[in-house]
């Protein structure tokens, strides 16, 4: 019988069971953007392949599409092939802030129609406190795999949509970024501060406990349906300051069984690069 896929979080004790993952270290830091591959350097996961934010998992910037633009989902699909990657094969996707750049990955790989990805619960410290093996050697190159897309498990909505919404309110628009980024008070990354109008904020650290594991299954779709009110998840929009910790609020909704959710990739970078689009301020 196949052992069921993980399509969420894994533990790193069940980690620690898998025999064929194909691991990936999203370590990040937006104020340091060779954090991560420092970081992996000095050791990460045996077997674990790096894949860095704006390099990889990001297409290059135009100056109007947001500061991680979604790379081509065929060339991407190839990409991941080269790297080894095959049909059906478990990824766990893991970095050192508590999912907030895994979860990237975890969304693009259902965007590809993957069903068997999952975000390593806690990140690289909760596979050290669990005893997990460390490697600093860059594994070998592994096989090409067969890996290619199929039927897209996520939707997405283009700038366009989100615009017609601001007259339409058929969706509500939930922002991940932190408090004061949303209220306009401080923006120390994008030209502009402030939010789109008619949104609600859900900042992505929410979804974590103190040990930066997640919260429970029960206690996540307890704050979730909270904020939502009335509102299907199918009918939610997710953003962020670039199509990132949006992801980590749709990983927390289907974690809580709350799925059907879409993402803005381009988010507020994108959303604000063009100064004919409103601007709201404020914590409401």
């Amino acid at each position: 019988m196949p052992t069921p896929a993980y399509t969420t979080l894994i533990s790193a004790s069940a980690l620690r069971d898998l025999n064929d993952a194909f691991v990936v270290d999203c370590s990040h830091d937006l104020a340091d953007p060779e954090a991560g591959q420092r970081a992996y350097a000095s050791g990460h996961i045996p077997g674990a392949i790096f894949q860095h934010l704006d390099r990889d998992l990001a297409a290059p910037q135009n100056g109007r599409n947001g500061r991680h633009p979604l790379p081509d989902a065929d060339a991407f699909a190839a990409h991941l092939a080269r790297l080894g990657l095959r049909q059906d094969q478990q990824v766990v996707a893991y970095d050192r802030s508590g999912g907030a750049f895994a979860g990237r990955l975890w969304w693009m790989l259902r965007w590809l129609g993957h069903e068997a990805v999952a975000v390593l619960d806690g990140g690289w410290q909760a596979w050290v406190a669990a005893g997990g093996a460390v490697q600093t050697a860059t594994p070998a190159p592994r096989p090409a795999g067969d890996f290619h897309r199929t039927a897209s498990r996520a939707g997405l909505v283009q700038a366009d949509a989100v615009q017609r919404n601001l007259t339409t309110a058929q969706h509500l628009v939930l922002d991940a970024r932190a408090p004061e980024r949303f209220a306009g008070e401080i923006e120390p990354i994008d030209p502009v501060g402030g939010h789109i109008p008619g949104a609600r904020n859900r900042f992505f650290q929410t979804n974590l406990q103190a040990d930066g594991t997640f919260k429970s299954r029960e206690q996540l779709r307890e704050e979730f349906t909270a904020l939502l009110e009335d509102w299907n998840p199918r009918d939610v929009i997710h953003h962020c300051g670039s199509g990132v910790t949006g992801c980590h609020n749709l990983l927390a909704m289907m974690h809580a069984g709350l799925d059907g959710s879409l993402l803005y990739p381009g988010s507020w970078s994108e959303w604000c690069a063009d100064p004919t689009r409103p601007v709201a301020k404020g914590r409401s």
